[in-house]
This record gives structure tokens, sequence and C-alpha cells, in this order.
């Protein structure tokens, strides 16, 4: 391989993924890979100085299900709970 080729196919290779590339990869990953990649995206989106709106529909959903969860404060399981029952059946 030549020089220039061998500097091509280096830039090709550290080239950004576009979304949908990343999207194809990201899905390629083992189901705790994956979890924890989306448990990594989840966290980092707490840390933006920039918080997009709600869709008033989705305030309507949420409003109806901190009523339920208000009427029934014990119930359900916590996400540690669930998470380790997921990686459980693995």
């Amino acid at each position: 391989m030549t020089r220039a080729a061998a500097a091509e196919s280096a830039d090709l290779y550290n080239a950004p993924m576009t979304k949908t590339e990343l999207k194809s990869e990201a899905l390629q990953l083992s189901v705790e890979d994956r979890l924890d990649l989306a448990e990594a995206l989840w966290e980092s989106l707490e840390k933006e100085p920039e918080q997009p709106e709600l869709p008033a529909w989705q305030r309507d959903v949420l409003d109806e299900r901190l009523a339920a969860d208000d009427s029934a404060p014990g119930a359900g399981s916590s996400w540690e709970e669930v998470k380790q029952s997921i990686l459980a059946r693995l």
C-alpha cells in the first residue's frame, strides 16, 4: 500500500460516523453493552445546560403517572431492581 493510500485509509477510519452508522453499530452490541450505552447516554442528558420543552401530550402522560404513583407509593420496583432482573435473564 502506498503512503497516500494508507493516509486515505486512515482518514476514512477516523472519519466521524453518521447517525445512521452509529445506530447500526450500536445495535450490533450485546444486550448488556447496549444497556450500558443507554444508561450512559441517559445520564449524559441531565448534564446538558439546555433541556428541551416537553410536548403537551408528554406532560399529560407524566402527570397521569405521577398521580398514579401518588395514589400507590409502595407499588413498582426501583430501576436497580429492574436492571438486575433483566441482567439475570441474560
